[in-house]
Parts: structure tokens; C-alpha cells; sequence
């Protein structure tokens, strides 16, 4: 060595090597020019490998080379920590002339890496991004060893997540930005490496990864970072697209797990493809994350608490494809500990113009409040939840009405003398939805409002009560077995808030034929009101609806004569209705009965 520092030789592969030697024994700082300050182009850095490995009459074996010391960790005249990046810098550039590191060239750079983990990390991201068979060699040896794996991989995962760049200064001051591409490329350089170390990191670098999918697929990558790909791609023969890259990392992290029939699943059902398509990709998340229950409720779980860290940072290109999986392993989390995060999150996409994304909030409030102590902290949606009750998506107006029943015995709601007459108008209106599933749970939403409302609040619900008996009646006669056991319970509920004890006996016996005698007993004025709401009811497509209201109809307490029943049945049966002198003309106690479809505003009744 001595003689290789005071008679170097001239030709250009000598000079390179004795420097490289020098730099290496002594522990010193390379010179400015042997520095690696820069990122190494692939064409150049092709060319040192050529040279090193073609020029075998000049090159010695690798084991010859002398390996970089760790003398600069004992000297006092700097600081080492200073050191760390010029000191990597030097280990990558005498590899490039390497075929393999020996053992301890291996032992060196895994003892840098686990007492100078950032500074290692970011300086040979820097000084090789494309991460060349030298830096290759470095994140393998780096990879083999535990302790070194669980210090360097927090400062990768960090690069992953910021994207496209990452900004963080090293010891010697160098601030230049890392590609969050050129991290997620060291994984799939080192995960063949996988061990136990990986385990705590798992669950936050498969969100890390997903996201990098998700986020190559919604958007197209700035300029700069096409150009870098371009040169990995070259580099390694990597996908053209850096979205299918990234699957091809995550496919191969979940081989190591193991999870290999989640990704045979996710190939059967053709979900990859479907990942990589930025407008079926939620649908894709959706299926990943149900796959992912069934192999593992404990990974799914470590998952969704980092998907959720993703989500609160508000991300509008991953924000529907993250929501998406989160809503599917919700039920994973802990909400005492993440339920205040989770409530945030769904109440921000509820206000969203996105139809998808406020049904995925949706989806996830439903199961937020099945959790008492979740429901009671939901009181502040009511009236967001109320506007979307009268959205034209059915299963918007379903979920709503899901979580107004869980969240109305916690809500102050029921001692407002405002909001509960309001909500019960929109639900009386819904009671004649065309979607069964929809009206079953408006009326029993009803019948839980009159159940729970306060003292105070019931003097402005009672005319809005009174005007539900009528249609709650036909119901009870509907083909759905659910919505007429579900009516015939409401009607009683309704009757027993109207403190009509009558009323209330004649539900009991099922005696609903007399409920319209007694209904009208007291109050024959209502007798023109109850046959409007009658009408509608009269060309229903359900045989039995159309037979109930042309019986009640044809009561003693709602006179006509012969001739307008005739019309009337004629009506319920779609029939043309028979004209005659009696019907023509009207009397005191005459009704005009119009030709109207059910929802026409348009009524022309007279008593």
C-alpha cells in the first residue's frame, strides 16, 4: 500500500484504483474529484463497469482490492458523523469496479448503516438513484442483516411517502432531493432479503406501496421523475409504467409474507388489472382489502391504521382509492383509539361533490354508529345526514336513514322542537318509496322518532303523526311481509302517541277495518283529507294497496254515490270508469274523483 501511494501508476485504471485505495486505507475524505457528488448516469456508470470488468489484465480479483476501512470511526479530528456520506460515496464508487463485496467490505457497510442510518440511506440514494450493480451490492449486504434492515428501513419508508421528492439534509449539509420512486425500488431490491426484522415494518410498507400505485395511476408523474424512471427501466428492464412496478414490488413483498393466495385471488378475479385503471381502481382496493380479512385480520388491521395516517393528510389523487380499503377493514381498528380520526375523515368526503366518495363515508358511518359511544359523538351530522335522506341515490338515502336509527337514541335531536318535526316530514314523504328496503326503514325510523321524542317536542310532531295514519293503514295491507308488520307496529306506536287508547286496541285486534269508523268518529272534517291521501293508492301496482284504499274509501264516513264508486273501482282496476247522469253531477256530499297517477299534485276534491 505504501508503494501504491508514493509510485502511482498512469494509465487510467491504475490512477482509479490506487485513489480509491488511499482514500480507503487512510480513513481521509475522497478528493473532490473522486467524489461522487452528482447522480450517476446510467450510460456512465455502465461504462466503469465495463471498464473495471473487461480489463482483466490491469484489474486485480476482487479479493486482492483492499475493502474500505473503519478507521475514520476512531479518529478525533472530525467528527465522523460529518464523514458518513463522503465515506459511502467512496464504498459505492470502489464497488463500481467490483464484481461482489468480499466479507468484510459487507461487515462495513452493514456497521454504517446501523449507527448512520439516514446518512447512509440518503447518500446512496443521491449518489446512485437508479441504484446501479454497485449500490445493488450495498442494500443487499445492508439487507442481509437484521439490526441493519430495522435502522435504514424507517428513512426509506419516510422517501416512499413523500412524494414525488424527498427533502432531508444529511450531516455534510447536502439538502438535494431523493426520488420517493428510487426508495421504492431499493424494496424491491432488498425484500428477497426479507427477515424478521421486516415484520414490525410490513403493514406501513404495503400502505406505502399501495400508494405509490395509486398515486402513478391517478396522476401522470412530473418530468423529472419520467426521466428517472426511464433510466431505471434501462438499468433493471423495469415495466414501462412505474404504477405496474410498484404492484410487481408489492406482489413480491406479499410472496415473502406469506400471502400467496391473496395474490392468486387478486390474479383469478383480475384485480391487478383492475388496479392499474385510475376509474375502476377503488373498485380494486374495495377487492384487496377483503381478500386481505380473509388471510389475516391482524395484518388488515396494522394496514388500515396507516391508511388512515394516509388519508388525514389529504391527498385528493389517493384520498377515493384509500377510502375505498379503509371502509372494507374499518371494523379492524380500534375506535377508542382511532375512532375520533375516522369520524373526521367520513364527516369531510360526507360534504364531498363526489357521489363515490360520500357513499364510501357513508358506508363507513354506518359502522361507526353501531358503536354507542361513536354514535353519541355523531350528533353534529344530523343535519347533513337529514339533506341526504332526500338524495336520489337509494342506497345514499338507505345508508343515511342506517345511521339516523343508530345515532338517534344518543342525539339531542329528540329534544328539539325543530329538527325532529322536520325530520319527520321527510320521512312521511318516503313512506312511499319505490324501493322497499328504503320504506321499510323510514317507517320504522318513524316509529323510533315517536318513541323517543322528548315532552317538549311533541306538540309540533302530533299533526304530522295524525297525517301518517292513513297511509301507515294501507301499509298494513302491503305484499312485503316486512313493511306491513313494520306499518301495523308503527300505527300502534303512532296511535299510542296520539294518546288514542281506541285506536290503539283496534291495532291490537287486528280490527284495521273499524280503524277508519273510530279514526273519523270525533272529526268527520277530516273525512275529504284521508280520501286524498287515499287516491293515490288507488293505482298502486299491488292488488292489495289498490283493495284496501277503494274499501276505506267506500265507507259509510266517506259518502258518494253508486255511480262515483263504480268510477272509483273502475280507477283501482285501470279500467275506463263508467259515466252516468249520477256521476256527472255533483251534490253537497259529492267527490270528484281525478285521474291521477300516484305522486300528480294536481287534486280536485270537494265534500
Amino acid at each position: 500500500m505504501t508503494e501504491l501511494q508514493a509510485e502511482p501508476d498512469v494509465s487510467p485504471d491504475s490512477a482509479e484504483l490506487s485513489e480509491d485505495s488511499e482514500a480507503a486505507v487512510n480513513g481521509h475524505r475522497a478528493k473532490p474529484e473522486m467524489a461522487v457528488n452528482e447522480d450517476v448516469p446510467i450510460t456512465n456508470t455502465k461504462t466503469r463497469e465495463t471498464q473495471g470488468l473487461t480489463n482483466t489484465g490491469t484489474t486485480p480479483a476482487p479479493t486482492m482490492i483492499p475493502a474500505p476501512t473503519m478507521d475514520f470511526f476512531k479518529e478525533t479530528a472530525v467528527p465522523s458523523q460529518q464523514r458518513v456520506p463522503a465515506k459511502v460515496k467512496d464504498i459505492h464508487q470502489s464497488l463500481l469496479s467490483h464484481v461482489s463485496a468480499d466479507a468484510r467490505l459487507q461487515r462495513d457497510i452493514v456497521r454504517l448503516a446501523e449507527e448512520h442510518p439516514a446518512d447512509v440511506v440518503l447518500t446512496l440514494l443521491r449518489c446512485a438513484p437508479t441504484c446501479d450493480r454497485a449500490a445493488a451490492m450495498m442494500w443487499r449486504a445492508i439487507g442481509s442483516s437484521g439490526p441493519a434492515v430495522e435502522k435504514v428501513l424507517p428513512t426509506l419508508l419516510c422517501v416512499m411517502e413523500d412524494w414525488p421528492q424527498h427533502r432531508m439534509c444529511t450531516s455534510d449539509g447536502d439538502n438535494e432531493a431523493v426520488f420517493a420512486l428510487a426508495a421504492t425500488l431499493v424494496i424491491w431490491v432488498i425484500v428477497p432479503k426479507y427477515n424478521k426484522a421486516m415484520i414490525p415494518f410490513t403493514g406501513q410498507l404495503f400502505v406505502a406501496l399501495l400508494f405509490h400505485v395509486a398515486i402513478t395511476t391517478q396522476q401522470m408523474p412530473p418530468e423529472e421523475v419520467g426521466h428517472f424512471w426511464r433510466a431505471c427501466q434501462e438499468e433493471h428492464r423495469l415495466p414501462s409504467k412505474p404504477n405496474r412496478f410498484a404492484v410487481q414490488a408489492m406482489k413480491a413483498l406479499l410472496y415473502r409474507l406469506p400471502c400467496d393466495k391473496l395474490v392468486m385471488a387478486m390474479e383469478r378475479k383480475r384485480g391487478w388489472d383492475t388496479l392499474l385503471r385510475a376509474h375502476t381502481q377503488h373498485y380494486a382496493m374495495g377487492l384487496l382489502a377483503r381478500e386481505m380479512r380473509r388471510v389475516s385480520i391482524i395484518f388488515c388491521s396494522c394496514i388500515a391504521s396507516h391508511v388512515l395516517w394516509h388519508l388525514s393528510r389529504e391527498e385528493p389523487c389517493w384520498d377515493l382509492p384509500a377510502l375505498a380499503f379503509l371502509v372494507e377493514v374499518l371494523d379492524c381498528l380500534d375506535f377508542s383509539k382511532y375512532g375520533g380520526s375516522v369520524l373526521n375523515i367520513m364527516s369531510r368526503h360526507l360534504q364531498s361533490e363526489c357521489s363515490q366518495r360520500r357513499r364510501l363515508a357513508l358506508r363507513g358511518l354506518v359502522l361507526l354508529s353501531k358503536d354507542p359511544s361513536m354514535a353519541r359523538r355523531m350528533c353534529s351530522l344530523s343535519r347533513s345526514l337529514l339533506e341526504l335522506v332526500g338524495d336520489a341515490d337509494e342506497e345514499v338515502v338507505s345508508m343515511s336513514l342506517r345511521v339516523l336509527t343508530n345515532v338517534l337514541p344518543h342525539h339531542g335531536i329528540l329534544r328539539s322542537s325543530i329538527i325532529a318535526p322536520k325530520l319527520a316530514e321527510v320521512l312521511l314523504l318516503l313512506f312511499d318509496h319505490k324501493n322497499s328496503h328504503v320504506q321499510l326503514l323510514c317507517i320504522q325510523l318513524f316509529c323510533k322518532l315517536m318513541e323517543l321524542v322528548a315532552d317538549e317536542g311533541k306538540k309540533p310532531l302530533k299533526t304530522i303523526v295524525n297525517e301518517s295514519l292513513y297511509t301507515l293503514l294501507i301499509y298494513c295491507h302491503d305484499d312485503n311481509w316486512h313493511v306491513a308488520k313494520a306499518s301495523r307496529e308503527t300505527l300502534h306506536c303512532a296511535a299510542k302517541f296520539l294518546m288514542r287508547r281506541d285506536l290503539e286496541q283496534l291495532v291490537e285486534k287486528e280490527q284495521l277495518s273499524k280503524f277508519v269508523k273510530c279514526l273519523l268518529a270525533e272529526d268527520r272534517i277530516r273525512a275529504a283529507e284521508h280520501l286524498r291521501r287515499a287516491l293515490p293508492y288507488l293505482q298502486s301496482p299491488e292488488e292489495p294497496l289498490r283493495e284496501a284504499a277503494l274499501s276505506f274509501m267506500g265507507m259509510d264516513e266517506f259518502p258518494m254515490m253508486r255511480g262515483q264508486q263504480e268510477e272509483l273501482h273502475a280507477l283501482s282496476q285501470g279500467l275506463e270508469a263508467p259515466r252516468n247522469n249520477a256521476s256527472q253531477s255533483c251534490s253537497k256530499n259529492e267527490i270528484s274523483v281525478p285521474r291521477t297517477a300516484p305522486g300528480d299534485t294536481e287534486e280536485h276534491i270537494t265534500s
